[in-house]
C-alpha cells in the first residue's frame, strides 16, 4: 500500500508539470522500480528525493544486488549538471572588462561604460558573425562595408571597422571583414574615445567606441562540449569545445575548438560558409602567467544581398524589397581566410609590481567578385550594377608592453600604469574590374552573366603593397586612491607616433605617399562611490585618427598631409551593480574634425581643408542583469544628436549626420518556467529611429522595428546536460531598411527560424 502511495504521489508531481528525466534505469525488484518510478515521473533528478519508510524497505531488500544507494547518488548528479547546465546557458552581460593601458577593471570601478557579452550568450543565441552578438547592445549598429558584406559597426553615431576590433587588447590581429565569434570566451565593447587606453587605431576608426575580443582558455572544470546548429532555409553546421587541464596545481591548461556552417540562408540565393579552429594554451604558477592562442578562421558569401547606392536621378528612398528578395548577382562571392594568434606572458616582481608583454600577428588571404545596385529610379527600382574583382592579402605584427605597479604614499594609493605598443601592417591589392555597367532592378532583379573584367589595375595573382603602416606609442597614467577608495583620479597620456607610406601598387610599386606624424593624447577620469554598489564618474578624453592627405580633381592643394584628427569626449555618468543587477546611464559629447572641398576664389579651382565639425550628444541607459529570480534583462536605450557644424561654406550648418539614428532601444528578455522546470522563454526586440540618407536632410529612412522569439529546454540524457533551442528571428518578416550609414541602404534580414542542441559529453 505504501509503494502505492509513493507512486501516485510521484504521478501528482509529474501533472503538475515536473518533467520526466531520460536516464538509464535497473530492474532492482517490485519496491526499488517502484522507487525508480518515483524518480523518472518526479523528475528527482531535479530535486533531491525523499526517504519513505517503503523506500527504506525496498533500500535493504535489494542493496546487496541492485545498489540503489547509487541511483540516488546518480540522480543527485543529475541535479547538479542540471543546474551547472541551465547557469551556464542564461543570457550574461558582466560590467566591466579589458581597458588598455589600465588592464581588466570592473565596470564600477572605472570613468568608462565598458561591459561584456559571454560566451554563454553567443551560444545560446546562434550567433555566427560578431555582428549578430552586438545585435544585443542598444548603442550598437551594424551595417556593411562600402561595396562588400564585411561588418562595420556605429557606436555613438561613429564607425568601427573590423580592422580596428581588438584581441585581448592588440590591435591589427582580428580578421578583417567577418569575425567567427565561437572562438572568443568574451565580446567587450567600451563606448567613447580610447586614444590613451588603446592607442590609434590602424584603420582610422574607433572614435565612438571600441570592440574586443578575449579568447577562451580552460577553466578548472573540464569540459567537452558538443553542439549542433540549423538555421533556415538550409544552414547546417555545428562546434566542438574540449577544455582540460593537466599537471601539479592544473597548471597547465589547454582549450580546443572547431566550428563550422555551410548552406542557404534565409534570402533568396545567399549561400554563407564558415571554419574556425582555435587552439589555446596557457601555464601559470605563483608568479607567472603565460598563454599561446593560435586560430584559423575562414567566411565566405555566395551570391550575398548587396548593400544599394543611390544615384544622382534618385529623388526618394524606394521601398524596400520583399523580406527574402535578393537583388545581387549568384556570380558574387567572398572567401576570407585568415592565420592569426597571440603570445601572453605576465610576471610578479613583488605583490606590488607586474610586467607584462604581448606579441601578436596575422596574415590574411581576402577574395571578392563584387556587384552593388545603383538605383536611378525610386518609384520603379530600375538600377545598374558593375563588376570587380579585388584580391586583398595583409600581414600584420603587433606588440605591447608595460608595467603596473601598486604603492601607498600616506593615505593615497596609487596605481601606475607605464608602457608602450608597436604595430606594423603591410597591406597588398590590386583590382580587375568590367568597363561598363549592366541593367538591373531592385524589385524584379534578372539573373545577368558575369561580364568580363578586362579594365585590370595591379597584379591580381601576387598583388604589389600599397600601404605600410607603423604606429608606435608610450603611455603613462595614475589613478590614485582617497578616502579607503571612494574616490579614485585617473590621469595620464600617451605619445603616438604615425608612420605611414602609400605604394602604386596599381602600376610600378614605387612610394607615392608619406606620412610621418605625432600626437600626444591625454585622459582625465574621476569615479565616486556614495556607496559601495554606486558611483558617478567623468572623463575627458581623445580619440586620434591618421589626418586626411587633400585629394580630389583641380584641387590646389593636392597631396597636403594633415595632422592627426583629435576628437575630444566629455562624458559624465552614473552606476548601480549588486552584482547580479547592473544598470549605467551616461551623457556624453564628441567632436570630431571632418575635411571638405570648397571653391579656391573663383578660379574654378577647389582646395581641400579639415576645417569641418561633427558634434555628437546623446545619453545612453543600459540595463543588466537579474530583476526577478528566473527573470533575466539585457538591453537599455541611446538619444543621440550628431550635429554637423562648420561645413563647406555652411550649406548644412545644423544637419544632422548620414545614418545615424536619434534613438535606440534593445531588450532582451529570458523567463524561466516555474511550471516546467529547465524550460526558458526567450525574446528580443529591436527599435532604431530615423536616419537621414543624405547630408541635405531630405531623404529619411523610417523608424523600425523587429521581434524575435524563442525558448529553450535542458534536461538530463544518460547522466548528461542536453539543451534544445529553437528560435525565430524577425518574428514578423518585417522588411525595413536597417541603415543609411555612409550614405547607402542596407536591408535587414527576414524571417529566420534557427534550432540548435548541445551536450556536455
Amino acid at each position: 500500500m505504501e509503494a502505492h502511495t509513493v507512486f501516485i504521489s510521484g504521478f501528482i508531481m509529474m501533472m503538475r508539470g515536473r518533467p520526466p528525466v531520460l536516464s538509464s534505469l535497473r530492474h532492482v525488484g517490485r519496491g526499488a522500480v517502484l522507487l525508480a518510478s518515483v524518480a523518472v515521473l518526479s523528475g528527482a533528478a531535479f530535486a533531491e528525493p525523499q526517504e519513505t519508510t517503503a523506500a527504506v524497505a525496498a533500500d535493504k531488500s535489494a542493496r546487496k544486488d541492485n545498489k540503489p544507494a547509487e541511483t540516488e547518488q546518480q540522480s543527485r548528479q543529475d541535479e547538479s549538471l542540471l543546474v551547472t547546465a541551465r547557469r551556464r546557458n542564461q543570457m550574461e552581460v558582466i560590467s566591466g572588462g579589458q581597458l588598455g593601458a589600465l588592464g581588466t577593471k570592473k565596470g564600477l570601478d572605472v570613468p568608462f561604460n565598458i561591459r561584456s557579452y559571454t560566451s554563454s550568450l553567443i551560444l545560446n543565441q546562434q550567433s555566427q558573425t560578431l555582428g549578430e552578438v552586438l545585435e544585443n547592445d542598444p548603442s550598437v549598429r551594424t551595417t556593411y562595408g562600402y561595396g562588400n558584406f564585411s561588418e562595420i559597426f556605429v557606436i555613438r553615431g561613429f564607425p568601427v571597422y573590423g580592422d580596428d576590433v581588438a584581441i585581448n587588447g592588440l590591435y591589427g590581429i582580428t580578421p578583417r571583414q567577418l569575425v567567427s565569434p565561437q572562438l572568443y570566451d568574451q565580446v567587450q565593447v567600451m563606448n567613447g574615445a580610447s586614444a590613451f587606453l588603446n592607442g590609434a587605431a590602424p584603420g582610422g576608426t574607433g572614435i565612438g567606441g571600441t570592440i574586443n575580443l578575449m579568447f577562451k582558455h580552460a577553466q578548472k572544470t573540464p569540459i567537452t562540449r558538443l553542439t549542433g546548429d540549423y538555421a533556415s532555409q538550409g544552414v547546417g553546421g555545428g562546434s566542438l569545445d574540449v577544455g582540460r587541464r593537466f599537471g601539479q596545481d592544473k597548471a597547465y591548461g589547454l582549450r580546443l575548438n572547431v566550428a563550422g556552417l555551410s548552406g542557404q540562408t534565409s534570402v533568396d540565393h545567399e549561400r554563407r560558409h564558415s571554419t574556425a579552429l582555435g587552439a589555446d594554451f596557457d601555464w601559470h604558477d605563483d608568479k607567472t602567467r603565460i598563454s599561446l592562442d593560435m586560430n584559423y578562421q575562414n567566411q565566405g558569401v555566395n551570391g550575398g544581398r548587396p548593400g544599394v547606392f543611390l544615384g544622382a536621378s534618385a529623388t526618394g528612398v524606394p521601398r524596400v524589397p520583399g523580406a527574402s528578395h535578393n537583388y545581387g548577382q549568384r556570380w558574387t562571392y567572398n572567401d576570407l581566410n585568415y592565420i592569426f594568434g597571440m603570445l601572453n606572458v605576465e610576471h610578479d616582481l613583488s605583490k606590488h609590481i607586474t610586467l607584462y608583454g604581448a606579441f601578436g600577428g596575422l596574415g590574411s588571404d581576402e577574395k571578392g567578385n563584387y556587384s552593388t545596385l545603383t538605383v536611378q529610379n525610386s518609384q520603379t527600382g530600375a538600377a545598374t550594377a558593375g563588376a570587380m574583382y579585388v584580391p586583398y592579402q595583409q600581414t600584420n605584427e603587433s606588440t605591447r608592453g608595460g608595467v603596473r605597479a601598486h604603492f601607498d604614499t600616506g593615505p593615497v594609493k596609487h596605481e601606475i600604469n607605464a608602457g608602450g605598443s608597436a604595430l606594423w601592417e603591410e597591406s597588398r591589392t590590386a583590382y580587375s574590374m568590367a568597363l561598363s555597367s549592366f541593367d538591373t532592378n531592385l524589385y524584379n532583379t534578372g539573373a545577368v552573366a558575369a561580364p568580363t573584367e578586362n579594365w585590370t589595375g595591379g597584379n591580381l595573382d601576387n598583388p604589389l603593397p600599397t600601404s605600410r603602416t607603423q604606429l608606435y606609442s608610450l603611455f603613462f597614467s595614475d589613478t590614485m586612491s582617497f578616502w579607503q577608495g571612494r574616490v579614485a583620479l585617473t590621469a595620464g597620456f600617451r605619445y603616438q607616433n604615425m608612420l605611414i607610406n602609400g605604394y602604386n601598387a596599381y602600376g610600378d610599386g614605387a612610394r607615392t605617399a608619406h606620412y610621418n606624424e605625432d600626437a600626444i593624447t591625454p585622459v582625465v577620469g574621476l569615479v565616486v562611490h556614495p556607496t559601495r554598489r554606486t558611483s558617478i564618474y567623468f572623463n575627458r578624453i581623445e580619440g586620434l585618427a591618421q589626418g586626411p592627405t587633400a585629394t580630389g580633381t583641380n584641387v590646389v592643394n593636392l597631396g597636403q598631409i594633415f595632422p592627426p584628427f583629435k576628437s575630444v569626449q566629455y562624458e559624465v555618468g552614473a552606476k548601480y551593480d549588486t552584482g547580479r543587477f547592473t544598470t549605467t546611464l551616461a551623457f556624453y559629447q564628441i567632436s570630431q574634425p571632418n575635411s571638405y572641398t570648397e571653391p579656391y576664389g573663383n578660379s574654378g579651382a577647389f582646395i581641400f581643408r579639415e576645417n569641418g565639425l561633427q558634434r555628437n550628444r546623446g545619453a545612453e541607459l543600459s540595463i543588466n542583469g537579474q530583476i526577478l529570480p528566473g527573470l533575466r534583462f539585457n538591453g537599455g536605450a541611446t538619444l543621440i544628436d550628431a550635429d554637423l557644424r562648420r561645413t563647406a561654406q555652411g550649406a548644412n550648418d545644423g544637419h544632422t549626420a548620414i545614418g545615424i539614428p536619434n534613438y535606440t532601444i534593445n531588450g532582451n528578455l529570458e523567463y524561466d518556467l516555474p511550471f516546467l522546470r529547465g524550460a526558458t522563454l526567450v525574446g528580443r526586440v529591436e527599435n532604431t529611429g530615423k536616419q537621414w540618407v543624405n547630408t541635405s536632410n531630405t531623404l529619411h529612412l523610417p523608424v523600425w522595428t523587429r521581434f524575435d522569439l524563442g525558448a529553450r529546454y535542458t534536461f538530463a540524457v544518460a547522466y548528461k546536460p542536453l539543451t534544445l533551442r529553437f528560435g525565430v528571428d524577425n518574428l514578423a518578416n518585417t522588411r525595413y531598411w536597417a541603415s543609411a550609414f555612409n550614405g547607402y541602404l542596407l536591408q535587414g534580414l527576414p524571417r529566420t527560424f534557427k534550432f540548435s542542441f548541445t551536450t556536455d559529453l
